[in-house]
């Protein structure tokens, strides 16, 4: 395990809402975690568990992500909006979410980054792949465009992007998306951060594509000292890329840990099942821990443990009682009510 006298990010009771026509959803509930210089945390869980909120609100984006729709006469309607209603995410000693939008302006593309799901997707669709990759260097650091492009030419070359100064000069749609994923690892590192948050890097991507884009994470992972935060369905990534593992459902963090103690040790039973669900060639495959139904309606979720309608476990205190976080060994942390007996 690495040392944690390093501490990079503090998260502490972070929770995120989203305001809609049917009500209040809690994305991200009182959530607590840290990352540590030079390592990696791997947040995982089935989708809607608030995984990429958490992304979201380290940057402060959330204020942005809504959702409207136009009305009569051509008016828009938001038919829903964000807000982070408490909590702490202090960076470097910072509380963030007590910074002005000027000082967090400062902090977004030039000390902490994020790759965006679909990549393509996430460009100006009208704007050059060479203007985009530059923009946040020429934003944070007001150099002349012509040592950008000689910057952007060198990091498109880090990300082993085929032919970049040839292509400098392409808009996105004519890249693929494997292609755009290179695109936006250069773009997030180019002003050199501290802290990568990386929102599903290998999704939508065959397996040749997301071996490479691994490889190549982790090669820029070490080259520039980062720390980092992946989410992701897939176990497989987390296994190879991250040292500390949290488990997200219904907004809330189940279990957290090293990453050697979660796949060898899981305490919880939602962690169990995922981990089930994983083929390996090790063992035979078991369904016996395989989880069943559905995650919960948002907008209805159940009285106690969330994941008690889906728990083999569960017992009448389940609905009841809500579990707190709890420490079952050194740096491992359980919620669960039955943690150690199950």
């Amino acid at each position: 395990m690495l040392s944690q006298t390093k501490s990079l990010l503090n998260i502490r009771n972070l929770t995120t809402c989203f305001h809609g026509e049917k009500g209040k959803i809690t994305a991200v509930d009182r959530l607590s975690f840290d990352v540590y210089k030079g390592s990696a945390v791997g947040l995982v869980g089935e989708t809607g568990s608030g995984k990429t909120t958490v992304g979201l609100s380290i940057l402060r984006l959330i204020p942005y992500i809504l959702k409207a729709k136009h009305g009569p006469h051509n008016h828009i309607k938001i038919v829903s909006r964000g807000e982070i209603q408490g909590g702490e995410i202090y960076f470097n000693g910072r509380d963030l979410l007590k910074l002005t939008e000027d000082e967090m302006r400062e902090i977004r593309g030039k000390e902490i980054s994020m790759i965006f799901q679909s990549p393509i997707a996430s460009m100006h669709p009208m704007a050059i792949i060479g203007y985009q990759t530059g923009e946040p260097k020429r934003a944070h650091d007001r150099i002349r465009w012509e040592k950008i492009r000689e910057i952007v030419f060198e990091y498109l070359g880090k990300v082993e992007l085929r032919e970049p100064k040839k292509r400098f000069f392409l808009d996105p749609h004519r890249f693929s998306i494997g292609e755009g994923q290179r695109i936006m690892i250069a773009m997030a590192l180019i002003c050199n951060p501290s802290l990568l948050i990386a929102d599903e890097p290998t999704s939508s991507l065959d397996v040749l594509v997301q071996r490479q884009v691994l490889e190549l994470l982790k090669t820029m992972k070490k080259e520039f000292d980062l720390s980092m935060i992946l989410t992701t369905h897939d176990l497989a990534v987390v296994a190879e890329m991250a040292d500390y593992v949290g488990v997200m459902y219904a907004g809330r963090l189940l279990e957290y840990g090293d990453v050697l103690t979660i796949f060898k040790n899981p305490a919880h039973p939602y962690t169990r099942g995922l981990l089930s669900c994983a083929p390996r060639i090790d063992r035979e495959v078991s369904f016996e821990e395989a989880i069943p139904g559905s995650p919960p309606d948002p907008y209805d979720l159940p009285e106690g443990c969330l994941f008690r309608p889906r728990c083999r476990f569960s017992k009448d205190m389940c609905s009841r009682e809500e579990p707190v976080s709890r420490e079952i060994e050194p740096g491992h942390l359980v919620s669960c009510l039955r943690a150690g007996e199950i």
